[in-house]
């Protein structure tokens, strides 16, 4: 049976319990590839709340890919200010899953580019995206779409 075709719009208060899920499915995703990004027990709590401020928030983009009321997949994008670079305003890919059945068909590729339409428009100059830099099927996917490594982010356990 063929899956229902996905829409993409901007999230809405009622996607919020869907699009929360996909946030810690995530975070538990990249738990797997990195043992210091831990995820917490009352993570999903923090994701509704997280989720609910950045569908309010004027500097962030949130977009779901609805297939008949089910959310399968979200990006969450915001603005960022780069006070000693120019361009001076950045938009920064901080979220994206897309549920596994939903994979290989392009969906990923619309959200990122619809994300990247949305934070231009708020005034974005330059798009970015955070993700473990151990998930080298997200390095993939990022780099089939013209972006490129700028920073590293190193961390060191210290318990």
């Amino acid at each position: 049976m063929a899956l229902p075709s996905p829409v993409i719009r901007e999230a809405q208060p009622k996607d919020i319990e869907q699009a929360a899920d996909l946030v810690v499915r995530l975070k538990r995703l990249n738990e797997e590839f990195d043992s210091m990004l831990k995820v917490h027990s009352d993570a999903i709590d923090h994701a509704r709340k997280y989720l609910q401020e950045a569908i309010q928030s004027q500097r962030s983009v949130v977009l779901v890919a609805d297939a008949k009321g089910k959310i399968v997949g979200l990006v969450k994008g915001d603005l960022k200010d780069r006070p000693f670079y120019e361009p001076a305003i950045e938009g920064s890919i901080i979220e994206f899953y897309v549920l596994p059945e939903y994979r290989r068909r392009k969906l990923g590729d619309e959200l990122i580019n619809e994300a990247i339409v949305k934070l231009r428009k708020k005034g974005a100059q330059i798009i970015t995206a955070e993700f473990p830099t151990q998930n080298m099927i997200a390095v993939n996917f990022y780099n089939k779409l013209g972006f490129r490594p700028m920073f590293g982010i190193y961390g060191k356990s210290v318990d």
